[in-house]
C-alpha cells in the first residue's frame, strides 16, 4: 500500500473526509476507489459513494478477499444510513465471516454492528440483544466502542429503561472523545435528546402535562391505572391488556380515563367510539354491546358502570386513572417517529420497519404529503421521504416496538 493511500485511511479514521480526498481524487485504482467512496459517504453523498464502492469491489481482483468484504461492509454502512433496510443479510455475514477469517476483528465487528442496528431500526430488540451479547466491548477501539454503547443504549430506550440508557451513553461519550470523531461525538450528543425532551403527555383529571422518559418508566412502575394511548393498551404495573386490534374499546376506555373519576354521556362516548355526530337508537344499542365487550376484557384491571347519563370507569383497589398520550396526536405518528431521525425513507424501508403493507405506508406518506409534513426526493424506485425532526419532544413512544409488559 503507497503512502497516499495510507495516508488517505488515516484522515478518513480520524473523520477527514476532505484530506483524504485530497490525496485520492484523482485516482481510479481499486484502493483509492474504496477510500473515495468512503469519504464521500462521511460527506452526505450517499449515492455516489455506493458507486464508488462497487466499482472498488469489482475492481479488486479475486484473490483479495478482505478487500472486497470491506467494501461490502462499507456499502452496508451506507445502505443503513439511506435506510435501505432490505439489504441482503446473507451478503453481510458472508462479508463478515470473511473478514473473521482473515484475522480483521474490527471491521468484523463492525459488520456485526451494523446488522444489529437494522435489528433495531425495525424493532426486533431481542434478536438484537442477543446479537449484542455476543460482542466484548473491551477489545473494541474507541470508535467501535461507542457504536457498541449506542446500540445498548437504544435499546435500553426502546425498553424504556433509561438508568441503564443513560449509563451507556455517558460510556459512549467518553468512547467517542477518545476517538477523537466528531460525527461520533454529534451522534451521541444527538442520541441523548431522548432522555432530556418530553416523550408522552400525563391525562388526568382534565389536566395535561409533558413527561420525560424517566418520567414515563416510573409511571409504568406505579400503582396507577393507566390508559396508554402511545401503544393501545391499558395496564398497571403487574397486568398489560392489549386494544390494539380493537380501536373501539379503546377510544372508550380511553374517553372515560380521561373523565376518571367521573361520568362520560353517553352521547359524547358514541361520538368518540363511532365518529356519529347524533346518537340514535341503533348507536345506543352498539354502545351498550362494546361496553359490555370492555367491561369483561377489562375485568382483572377495572369495573365499567352505568350512570343516570353515561359510563363511568373504576379501577380495581384505590389508585388513580390516568392517560398517556403521545407528545403530539397525529394519525400517521409512527410514520413520522420513522422520519424525525432525520434521514431520508424509503417506503418499503418504513413498511418493514413498522409490520405494515408498503400500500399501507404510501397511502399514509400521500396523506402527511398532501399536509405538507412529509416531503418526497427522487422519482421511482429511488423516491424517499423525509421530514425535518418535531422540535421539543422525543418519538421513542411513537415507535413500533411494545412497551415491556412489566
Amino acid at each position: 500500500m503507497d503512502s497516499l493511500i495510507t495516508a488517505a485511511a488515516r484522515a478518513l479514521a480520524a473523520g477527514d473526509p476532505l484530506g483524504a480526498l485530497s490525496r485520492v481524487a484523482l485516482r481510479d485504482d481499486a484502493p483509492a476507489l474504496a477510500l473515495r467512496g468512503i469519504a464521500m459517504a462521511q460527506l452526505g453523498e450517499l449515492g455516489r459513494a455506493k458507486s464508488l464502492l462497487r466499482r472498488a469491489a469489482r475492481a479488486f481482483g479475486a484473490r483479495e478477499a478482505v478487500a472486497r468484504a470491506r467494501c461490502v461492509v462499507a456499502e452496508a454502512e451506507i445502505a443503513l444510513a439511506s435506510r435501505d433496510l432490505d439489504l441482503p443479510a446473507r451478503t453481510l455475514d458472508a462479508a463478515r465471516r470473511t473478514l473473521e477469517a482473515h484475522g480483521d476483528r474490527g471491521n468484523a465487528a463492525h459488520a456485526r454492528y451494523l446488522e444489529i442496528r437494522r435489528l433495531l431500526l425495525i424493532g426486533r430488540l431481542d434478536e438484537a440483544e442477543g446479537a449484542l451479547a455476543e460482542l466484548d466491548p473491551a477489545s473494541l477501539p474507541p470508535a467501535l466502542e461507542a457504536a457498541h454503547e449506542l446500540v445498548v443504549a437504544g435499546i435500553a430506550v426502546r425498553r424504556l429503561r433509561t438508568k441503564p440508557a443513560r449509563a451507556a451513553l455517558a460510556r459512549a461519550a467518553r468512547a467517542a472523545r477518545r476517538a477523537d470523531i466528531p460525527a461520533l461525538t454529534a451522534e451521541v450528543e444527538s442520541a441523548s435528546l431522548a432522555l432530556t425532551t418530553p416523550a408522552a403527555r400525563l391525562v388526568a383529571r382534565g389536566e395535561a402535562r409533558p413527561l420525560l422518559l424517566e418520567e414515563v418508566e416510573a409511571l409504568l412502575a406505579s400503582g396507577a391505572l393507566v390508559v396508554d394511548a402511545c401503544r393501545h393498551v391499558v395496564r398497571d404495573a403487574r397486568t398489560v391488556v392489549s386494544l390494539a386490534r380493537r380501536p373501539v374499546l379503546f377510544a372508550l376506555a380511553r374517553a372515560m380515563a380521561e373523565a376518571s373519576p367521573g361520568d362520560v354521556p353517553r352521547e359524547t362516548l358514541v361520538a368518540r367510539a363511532f365518529g356519529a355526530r347524533r346518537a340514535d337508537d341503533s348507536h345506543r344499542a352498539r354502545l351498550r354491546v362494546e361496553i359490555g365487550r370492555l367491561r369483561a376484557v377489562l375485568r382483572a384491571l377495572a369495573s365499567v358502570s352505568a350512570t343516570r347519563r353515561g359510563f363511568a370507569l373504576a379501577p380495581r383497589g384505590d389508585r388513580e386513572v390516568v392517560v398517556l398520550a403521545r407528545p403530539v396526536e397525529e394519525q400517521h405518528a409512527a410514520v413520522l417517529a420513522l422520519l424525525a431521525d432525520g434521514e431520508s425513507w424509503s417506503s418499503s424501508a418504513l413498511a418493514l420497519a413498522l409490520g405494515a403493507s408498503q400500500r399501507t405506508v404510501q397511502r399514509a406518506l400521500d396523506a402527511l404529503a398532501a399536509g405538507g409534513k412529509v416531503q418526497p426526493i427522487g422519482d421511482g424506485r429511488a423516491r424517499r421521504w423525509i421530514t425535518p425532526p418535531a422540535p421539543g419532544f422525543t418519538t421513542t413512544l411513537l415507535l413500533p416496538p411494545p412497551l415491556p409488559d412489566g
